[in-house]
């Protein structure tokens, strides 16, 4: 199983690479955009849609990105900002209270929008600006998302959300803010610039640990409460496309949004 694991993160990391660096805009874009419509399917998937509604679900998220592609400069950021208010402000009760949206079909696709088009979006927005702004924002997940598994793996003791995801605790969302915060540091010492002249984008990296993390309790009580272990089965070893970037979800967005008012 690790042998599998480790083939498929290579592989994906190569492809993804291969999208970031190589391809001109629109193919990039069309590219991101088959991903988020594979992770359309699978949510969909986990609302217990059948086989039309799904197939009708990807079509409105393809063309939904179709649409955010060409009028990008002004519907980007509108997007960033939906999902910004998603996260900080909707998740923190929704996973308090554990709310389904079993039998709410409107409000899981209405959901299922905002988790999926603003990532697209970012993706495509911050490769823009600079694919390694891209790179360097998703490396910050999994930097986070190791860190935070060691960290409980060594430390954890005090379980963080048990009704949501047993094995996660508050040593590992520990471990991961300080990997994040050692991840920027080595970051902008490799980009030329003063680690402790960049001491006040601290909080922020917190934030985005802290989102990271609530990105990752949300898809795992989605899943629970659907009843299944993974999203898909599309990457061996790894599950679903939205198994994969479920903390990407929550943090991409924000950090373009933060890009966009920085440089405006």
């Amino acid at each position: 199983m690790l042998k599998t694991r480790v083939l498929t993160a290579l592989a994906l990391l190569a492809a993804f690479l291969c999208v970031l660096f190589l391809l001109p805009r629109p193919l990039m874009a069309t590219a991101f955009g088959m991903a988020a419509g594979v992770a359309a399917w699978e949510w969909a998937g986990l609302m217990a849609a059948g086989g039309s509604a799904r197939v009708a679900f990807v079509v409105v998220v393809l063309a939904c990105c179709a649409a955010g592609f060409g009028v990008a400069e002004n519907a980007f950021p509108i997007l960033w900002v939906i999902s910004a208010t998603f996260w900080l402000v909707a998740i923190p009760f929704w996973l308090r209270r554990r709310w389904s949206l079993a039998r709410r079909k409107s409000a899981a696709y209405a959901v299922g929008l905002i988790v999926i088009i603003p990532t697209w979006a970012a993706m495509v927005g911050l490769r823009d600006r600079s694919p390694w702004l891209l790179l360097a924002a998703m490396a910050l997940v999994w930097v986070a998302d190791i860190a935070a598994y060691f960290a409980g793996r060594a430390f954890g003791r005090n379980k963080l959300a048990p009704n949501i995801s047993p094995g996660k605790t508050w040593e590992g969302v520990g471990g991961a803010v300080v990997g994040t915060l050692v991840y920027a540091l080595l970051a902008a010492a490799a980009a030329g610039a003063s680690p402790l002249a960049n001491l006040g984008w601290a909080p922020f990296l917190v934030l985005l640990t802290a989102i990271s993390v609530a990105g990752d309790l949300f898809e795992s009580m989605i899943k629970r409460q659907a009843g299944v272990k993974d999203s898909g089965n599309l990457l061996p070893g790894h599950g679903g496309i939205l198994d994969r970037i479920d903390s990407q979800t929550s943090t991409l967005p924000l950090v373009a949004l933060a890009a966009h008012l920085v440089a405006k």
